[in-house]
């Protein structure tokens, strides 16, 4: 027996810079989030079924950037509804938060079937992205899920989703 969950409830992550709480609960109220906890060292947002949290470092512990190729969070990735979303979050992201662009709104046909998407930095150097995958993605007609895919890959990277081709 298994159990599917109901996706991803919260979120939690721990910034050395001021700017970046200022940064995240900016970036949540654009995605319709509301501020559910605005304190001097916290902010907490929820909605659009989700919830992040991030709370700064204690003093003692703020000397170490962000490193995505330590263990722990490489990035994460907001579902968006449409390519149109991706291409507005993407011009709030550039202008109004000023984010580090890692990159542009991008197709990523590599990874799945529609996949587009953009790739961007808080003040910390904490990766985000927003895509937008249509239908079914890896479960729909094509995807490597689907009844008559080929199944999980064993490789991914700039060609994609490769081998495990059984």
């Amino acid at each position: 027996m298994s159990v599917a969950v109901n996706g991803i409830a919260h979120i939690q992550m721990t910034v050395n810079s001021p700017a970046s709480l200022v940064f995240w609960e900016r970036l949540c109220n654009y995605l319709e989030m509301k501020t559910l906890i605005r304190g001097g060292d916290v902010r907490y947002c929820v909605g659009s079924r989700t919830g992040i949290l991030v709370r700064l470092a204690p003093p003692n512990k703020r000397n170490q950037a962000f490193d995505q190729d330590r263990c722990g969070l490489h990035h994460f990735c907001f579902r968006a509804r449409s390519r149109e979303d991706v291409d507005t979050i993407y011009g709030f992201v550039e202008k109004e938060l000023a984010a580090t662009v890692v990159h542009p709104p991008e197709a990523g046909d590599q990874f799945a079937p529609g996949y587009y998407s953009i790739l961007f930095e808080d003040p910390d150097g904490i990766r985000v992205e927003v895509n937008f995958v249509p239908g079914k993605g890896h479960f729909g007609e094509g995807g490597r899920l689907a009844t008559d895919g080929p199944g999980p890959a064993s490789r991914y990277g700039s060609d994609g989703l490769t081998g495990g081709e059984e």
